[in-house]
């Protein structure tokens, strides 16, 4: 029996800022990594938040943007982090140029896609973690293009809302003009949830009546840790274990892997074997569980 590996790929968006979503990308990079799965960060915002936040610096020609223009290789540019089962290839300034090149190109929205597939098609890591720029530009649209599914990290407060519409309307422009006919919103993850407050609880509330079982249940609570992990260039899972939201962002991350699952024990030189399928995802669950205690 051998463990088959098939990538998944999600795009971490939302075009409004500070909603959380490097925090959560990066958080969710590592608690997976932590579960023992294989995680490759591409950070395509050029503020580079999130490779800093995985303890990488900055380099001019290290990113996806030479790849984009057809003048590296994808895989020359995986970057590894202090952090086993984990890689990252980080962004720099220049990706911001990108925007000019890709509106010349007219594949543009196939691009990022295109690029990914050889990775892709490798299934050497189990999730791949696009965090995408906050804005509603080529970039961020090509990158959603590419992805299996999108995880929207949305704040608890109302202005959020108007933001999730977008991200909707956005996917439905994106699969009724063909650049991704499969794509769909993954998850929605309550980002900065303050128990304390009914305006929170509000939010929530208006969220998961509209949007239901898209929602995820774990919740990610506003937390003074999280907030400081950055500075240090560590994920919080890291940084402070122990402390609220590095526990939300390891519940979370079991959620999303039990939604979005990646391996399953086949019979060598055989196809897949549903009932040792089962049997993978319940000896995975436990040895998660002794992980993450």
């Amino acid at each position: 029996m051998e463990t088959k590996i098939k990538t998944f790929v999600a795009a971490v968006a939302n075009q409004k800022g500070g909603v959380g979503k490097t925090t959560t990308v990066v958080n969710l990079a590592a608690a997976l990594s932590k579960m023992r799965r294989t995680v490759l960060v591409i950070d395509l915002d050029p503020q580079a938040n999130a490779t800093t936040g995985l303890g990488q610096q900055p380099q001019e020609g290290v990113s996806l943007y030479p790849c984009l223009l057809g003048q590296a290789q994808i895989a020359d540019m995986i970057q590894p982090t202090p952090y086993e089962n984990l890689n990252v290839i980080p962004s720099e300034v220049n990706l911001s140029g990108s925007e000019i090149d890709l509106a010349q190109r007219p594949d543009r929205l196939a691009v990022v896609r295109n690029v990914l597939q050889a990775i892709r098609d490798a299934n050497v890591f189990d999730y791949i973690l696009l965090d995408c720029p906050p804005s509603l530009g080529i970039l961020m649209t090509a990158t959603l293009a590419a992805a299996d599914g999108i995880i929207v990290p949305m704040q608890a407060e109302y202005y959020a809302l108007e933001g999730l519409s977008t991200m909707q309307n956005l996917v439905t422009r994106l699969k009724a003009g063909g650049a991704n006919p499969a794509l769909e919103i993954n998850g929605i993850l309550m980002t900065m949830v303050d128990f304390r407050t009914r305006l929170s609880l509000d939010v929530v509330e208006e969220v998961k009546k509209h949007f239901a079982d898209k929602v995820f249940e774990t919740m990610i609570p506003r937390n003074v840790r999280t907030s400081e992990a950055p500075s240090f260039g560590q994920p919080v899972v890291f940084y402070d274990p122990s402390c609220r939201g590095a526990e939300a962002y390891r519940a979370f991350a079991k959620e999303f892997a039990r939604r979005n699952p990646t391996r399953e024990k086949i019979e060598i030189g055989e196809g897949p074997a549903s009932s040792g399928s089962e049997e993978m995802t319940k000896e995975e669950a436990n040895a998660d569980n002794d992980q993450i205690a």
